[in-house]
């Protein structure tokens, strides 16, 4: 049985598959170019998701599951996966502390002025007006109450904030004083001080904040996107911030990634961005293999119950 990997595992962890799993034989590359010729034996492929294409679906004959080490599935090639009836399962569940570490720290840099200070700092400029306020007891919208969003909720519990989740189905989860369901986005937002976004990317989510959605929030909200950055248009966001319907964009995550060098976005004063990072952690591919090596035992051993199965009509 051959498992085909694209992703970038350290040499203690391809070491510990292949002792551990002797009946596969792992072979490991950096692209998929690079496993062109062994494409028509492979039964299992561990990817991030962006080198599946129809055409590696069409040439892989053999394969039954592919395993994306990471959330996001906006690039698979869900029709063809479908036809093909190829078992897909995604890493979702490993990014839900250090993204709402990333969350939490990116509103407190912003109300305890991080930036003023850090400049003054450079600058060496002593200057004791530099305002400074107090997450706590605020209000948060989280819009996406998975593992990530309840992981956000749970620490701003911790400041003793009310906490609205907001999603698809408006279903209670942990954490939440109140769930919303995506189509009664308004209702919370009336009274966020912070909205925090980890929509994945899907139809449904795309272009999913709306001007009409600003105006609604309190003028000195915050908006802090953590998700997908097709959630909300940067031209329309940057008019908001203009138009002082909000009063700061922290963004993580844009429409398109790198960001161009000349975007408004870079320098536009109310905006706190950086480069999709709020994911990175030391443990990424430790946890992420955890998660392989479970549906991994239960993919050898014939059972059906994987953990985090992607439905393709979904896209999650």
């Amino acid at each position: 049985m051959l498992a085909l990997s694209t992703t970038k595992l350290t040499s203690e962890l391809r070491t510990y598959l292949q002792e551990k799993y002797p009946s596969l034989e792992f072979q490991f590359y950096r692209t998929m170019e690079e496993a062109n010729d062994n494409i028509s034996e492979v039964e299992i492929i561990l990817t991030y998701g962006e080198d599946i294409t129809p055409d590696i679906i069409d040439r892989a004959g053999k394969l039954k599951w592919i395993m994306v080490l990471s959330a996001g599935m906006e690039l698979m090639p869900f029709s063809e996966i479908k036809t093909r009836n190829i078992l897909m399962t995604n890493s979702k569940g490993i990014h839900k502390t250090q993204m709402a570490e990333y969350a939490i720290s990116m509103l407190l840099q912003v109300y305890r002025s991080a930036k003023e200070v850090t400049l003054n700092q450079l600058n060496h400029h002593w200057d004791r007006k530099v305002p400074m306020m107090e997450i706590t007891g605020k209000t948060m919208v989280v819009v996406g109450t998975g593992a990530i969003g309840q992981e956000v909720a749970r620490l701003a519990k911790a400041f003793r904030m009310k906490t609205y989740g907001v999603s698809h189905s408006g279903k209670q989860k942990e954490y939440f004083d109140e769930t919303y369901s995506t189509s009664n986005l308004e209702v919370p937002l009336k009274e966020a001080d912070f909205v925090v976004s980890v929509l994945p990317s899907t139809n449904e989510t795309k272009d999913y904040f709306q001007y009409d959605h600003f105006k609604q929030m309190p003028k000195t909200a915050v908006f802090l996107n953590m998700g997908r950055g097709d959630a909300v248009s940067s031209e329309l966001l940057i008019q908001a911030l203009d138009n002082e319907e909000i009063t700061h964009a922290v963004l993580d995550v844009f429409e398109e990634e790198p960001l161009p060098k000349d975007h408004p976005l870079w320098s536009h004063e109310k905006v706190t961005l950086t480069p999709h990072i709020s994911g990175k952690s030391p443990l990424y591919l430790t946890r992420a293999i955890e998660i392989f090596e479970q549906n991994l035992n239960r993919y050898l051993n014939g059972k059906s119950d994987y953990i985090n199965e992607i439905k393709p009509d979904r896209g999650y």
